[in-house]
């Protein structure tokens, strides 16, 4: 990759539409949090607990993820995890982020709903007081658990209504269809909330559809196994269904071997809205200017490709169309359209 094309992606405005807050823990913040809180860990070390991030599956890294998340338990500590990705985030250029954050993770070990999103949306409130950074939340119903848990969840969540944007389906997605949680996400519609999901990503392209007709996203995270089914494809371009492709991640959980083998061209030429996005950053080898350098280098992709991710990073956004519209101005001032 030459000097120019790096730089652009490096400093071109973006925004994170993927990233969820407690993947976002770094080694050295969970032992500094364990600390505080008295928490014992299996690990002996950094270097030990970063060492089993060697992930076979979905599955082999959640297991490791919620042993992270176990040091999580004041509201200082949410305030601080997420002020040091907000910090990354800006360093990376970012000028909004859509953060998911998993409350039952934390319910289910006593820990308050108010803790975790009052922490969470102050670390929010500083970002952009100090770096003029945008930030919403989406909370995050957990699918290997029952719809009656993410019913509960958000009459918990209720409460605390002005402090979270829509909701989101992750966690283990084989074996956990869409249609599991369709009562759930029409009461959430119900409430203007917006919708997402992850879908496709081990599952198949029939949980993507599947999302999309009885769930109504707006958005699908992941995506990408909708190659695999050429009519879901041309209805996702056509409709212009939003794409949050999380290379980086797609590469250590093994849905590619390899980052010269993800699809993500492919998804560009099919017209597909695709953005770039870093998932699980801790735990997945990078940031969002990392995915973007290392896929621009394992890939044949060029700035054109950047303008058109950058553009739709923002495009696919839940802002409004005024602030839609002055950060889409940014990036074509950038790209000097």
């Amino acid at each position: 990759m030459d000097a120019a094309l790096r730089d652009t992606l490096l400093n071109m405005p973006k925004a994170e539409l993927h990233m969820h807050i407690e993947g976002s823990l770094e080694p050295e913040l969970i032992f500094a949090l364990a600390e505080r809180n008295r928490v014992r860990l299996n690990y002996a070390s950094v270097e030990e607990l970063r060492t089993a991030y060697a992930f076979k599956d979905l599955q082999s890294f959640l297991d490791i993820y919620y042993a992270g998340a176990s040091v999580l338990l004041t509201e200082q500590d949410f305030y601080d995890m997420t002020r040091a990705y907000l910090q990354r985030a800006h360093e990376d250029n970012v000028r909004h982020t859509e953060l998911f954050f998993d409350p039952q993770t934390h319910t289910e070990r006593g820990v308050d709903f108010g803790t975790v999103v009052n922490g969470i949306d102050r670390a929010l409130q500083d970002a952009r007081k100090e770096w003029s950074l945008s930030g919403a939340l989406i909370m995050c119903f957990l699918r290997h658990l029952s719809e009656e848990e993410a019913f509960a969840t958000l009459e918990q969540a209720l409460p605390y209504r002005d402090k979270f944007i829509g909701v989101g389906l992750d966690s283990s997605e084989r074996g956990h269809p869409p249609e599991k949680f369709a009562r759930v996400f029409e009461r959430c519609r119900e409430l203007g909330l917006h919708l997402v999901a992850h879908a496709g990503e081990e599952g198949p392209p029939e949980y993507i559809r599947t999302a999309l007709d009885l769930l109504k996203v707006e958005r699908i995270d992941h995506g990408v196994r909708c190659l695999e089914d050429a009519e879901l494809t041309a209805r996702l371009a056509r409709d212009r269904v939003p794409l949050t492709v999380c290379p980086l991640s797609n590469v250590k959980l093994r849905v590619f071997d390899k980052a010269a083998d993800h699809n993500l061209v492919r998804l560009l030429d099919a017209g597909l809205v695709v953005t770039v996005n870093s998932d699980d950053p801790a735990y997945f080898g990078g940031y969002v200017n990392d995915n973007f350098i290392q896929m621009f280098e394992a890939l044949p992709l060029g700035r054109e490709h950047a303008y058109q991710m950058a553009h739709n990073s923002f495009s696919a956004s839940f802002l409004g169309d005024a602030e839609k519209r002055k950060y889409l101005d940014e990036v074509d001032a950038f790209f000097g359209r």
